[in-house]
């Protein structure tokens, strides 16, 4: 296996932190992250219900990161302009969800960077159709819902075909991977083709959060 040739940004996933010593998390991993990414779970697209706009506010003076939001909820269009006046800088919508380019729209028009998801079963030939329409594309390397899963290494497939057909259009689209990153995997996300890590539980999890972020950007070069 050839060694990865692209510097991959790392974003830590707030899921992960301690939501009651939040902007203190977010401050421990500061100096090792470029983003952080924000799971918005509202109960129905997916089981799990985490955080919504107003914490997206809270935080923002807290940081300067790009704050990078992952909306698992089944209407999103009834958020986005709630999440851009909290200070998202990235929203991201599920291609699941039916043609996203309403949505998308709507994301551009707020001035904040468009992101489509797709989950681990989701074929890549789903969003190739938006690719001209996006800034982010997020492969789902673990079922949305719940942090802590394990690693999902077929998703790889649907991250090598993306990056063979955003670099051979030169489309300014980066592609970002969320779900059981850690060392051990972050090589072969980077050399499959990832500009993004997202970690949750193997960044916060640790015992020296900064430590690991750092250690994950050191295993993709």
């Amino acid at each position: 296996m050839e060694p990865a040739t692209r510097a991959a940004k790392v974003a830590p996933s707030i899921l992960a932190a301690d939501f009651a010593n939040l902007a203190a998390d977010v401050a421990r991993v500061a100096g090792e992250a470029e983003w952080l990414h924000v799971d918005c779970m509202d109960g129905h697209y997916v089981p799990n219900l985490t955080i919504g706009p107003p914490v997206v506010a809270a935080l923002r003076p807290h940081t300067d990161l790009f704050l990078d939001c992952h909306l698992m909820v089944d209407n999103p269009g009834r958020l986005l302009t709630a999440f851009a006046e909290a200070g998202a800088d990235g929203i991201t919508v599920h291609v699941e969800l039916g043609d996203p380019r309403p949505l998308l729209d709507e994301i551009a028009a707020l001035g904040v960077r468009r992101g489509l998801a797709l989950e681990p079963e989701t074929p890549y030939d789903a969003v190739e159709p938006y690719l001209e329409s996006i800034d982010l594309l997020l492969v789902m390397s673990v079922h949305t819902g719940f942090g802590g899963q394990p690693f999902i290494p077929e998703v790889l497939d649907k991250v090598r075909a993306a990056r063979k057909e955003i670099d051979a259009r030169a489309l300014a689209v980066e592609i970002e991977i969320d779900g059981g990153i850690k060392v051990d995997n972050a090589g072969r996300a980077v050399e499959a083709g990832v500009d993004i890590l997202v970690s949750g539980t193997g960044i916060f999890g640790a015992d020296d959060p900064a430590a690991a972020a750092r250690a994950i950007r050191n295993a993709s070069p």
